[in-house]
């Protein structure tokens, strides 16, 4: 798999096209969530984006935002946590 297969293009709410790399995916809870950097350097001072992966029901993947903070920080303990243990 090439660095290619990783990079993600997302619509932000502007309309403006943004690219990212997909770092890693893991699950919490029942649900699985995707790490993203951005590949602008303008975007990179705001650091890894963390969505929720759901599917639509003709299987195509979509990526949420976050809403409940609860839900967000717990996801973000359990990345801080994975990646610990790589390190």
């Amino acid at each position: 798999m090439s660095k290619d297969d990783n990079i993600i293009s997302l619509i932000d709410e502007n309309g403006k096209e943004q690219d990212f790399e997909l770092m890693a995916t893991f699950e919490v809870e029942d649900f699985e969530y995707a790490v993203l950097f951005p590949l602008s350097e303008e975007d990179e001072e705001e650091g890894a984006y963390i969505l929720r992966i759901e599917y639509e029901e003709d299987g195509q993947l979509v990526l949420i935002n976050i809403e409940d903070e609860e839900e967000f920080e717990n996801v973000v303990a359990a990345y801080e946590a994975i990646v610990d243990e790589i390190l």
